[in-house]
């Protein structure tokens, strides 16, 4: 299998239907699938007005590559945060800083990284027979793909030290139950219903909902004042939109608003 074909891209409905493609590893994340990854948002923050991100095969993905070699472990000066530096953290800050919104589908396995890039989803759904795990204290390392920050931010403290921790499945029917996952679903009806998500947010408000995500990421870190400073800003720029006055003048007309991303 070539680089490129480690990802699938397609449109459809103005939503960018984005998959990782390498089923017989599980969609391990090696550092050129990362890249034809990276690649294809960036492509998506161009022409699409939604993504949905999935997996082929019966996994999501089992985590990073790590029979892939890029690390000498016979080094004793070994970095393995330089991959980090490559490939991961610059596309956990490129789905963060997306101007459209991005679904996520998870079935089965959702591990290590592979975790942390299936919970930046803005919204989640997740098949009955998906799980979540972080696995990385088992192989001697630290969760990363912002995976604590995503984590303690979303089920608490106490709920993530023990999937960080233990590293256990945390199985998505109990992802669900705490508020990790938007939408838990049948396994075959998760294709479906991603989908349904994802076209009914590209059908929306694309600057205003780019605007929104700005503000969810913002507020995990921000003090009152400065979210409320943020707001007015942000309102200002909504507002400014077409879409907006769409908006207005469908409400008043008591008819469905007909956005165009604009």
């Amino acid at each position: 299998m070539s680089d490129r074909d480690l990802v699938d891209y397609a449109i459809d409905s103005d939503v960018a239907l984005i998959h990782l493609n390498d089923p017989k590893t599980l969609n391990a994340l090696s550092e050129p699938l990362m890249q034809a990854l990276i690649d294809a948002l960036d492509r998506a923050a161009g022409e699409a007005r939604a993504v949905l991100l999935s997996g082929r095969g019966r996994a999501f993905s089992s985590g990073a590559n790590l029979a892939g070699g890029g690390s000498d472990i016979a080094n004793p000066e070994r970095d393995l945060g330089a991959q980090l530096d490559n490939v991961f953290n610059p596309f956990i800050r490129q789905i963060r800083d997306l101007p459209i919104p991005i679904v996520t589908a998870v079935r089965g396995p959702a591990a290590g990284v592979g975790c942390s890039i299936a919970l930046m989803g803005d919204v989640i759904v997740a098949a009955k027979g998906a799980y979540f795990l972080q696995a990385f204290c088992n192989i001697g390392l630290i969760p990363d793909g912002g995976s604590p920050y995503i984590l303690a931010r979303t089920i608490g403290r106490v709920r993530a030290m023990e999937m960080m921790l233990l590293g256990e499945r945390y199985p998505a029917e109990r992802a669900f139950a705490e508020g990790l996952v938007t939408r838990l679903v049948e396994d075959d009806a998760l294709d479906e219903t991603a989908l349904e998500y994802a076209r009914r947010l590209a059908a929306g408000p694309t600057r205003a909902l780019g605007l929104i995500r700005q503000s969810a990421w913002a507020a995990l870190e921000s003090s009152l004042d400065d979210q409320l400073d943020r707001e007015r800003a942000w309102q200002r720029d909504a507002g400014r939109t077409d879409d907006m006055v769409e908006g207005v003048m469908a409400f008043l007309e008591k008819r469905a608003a007909k956005f165009q991303g604009k």
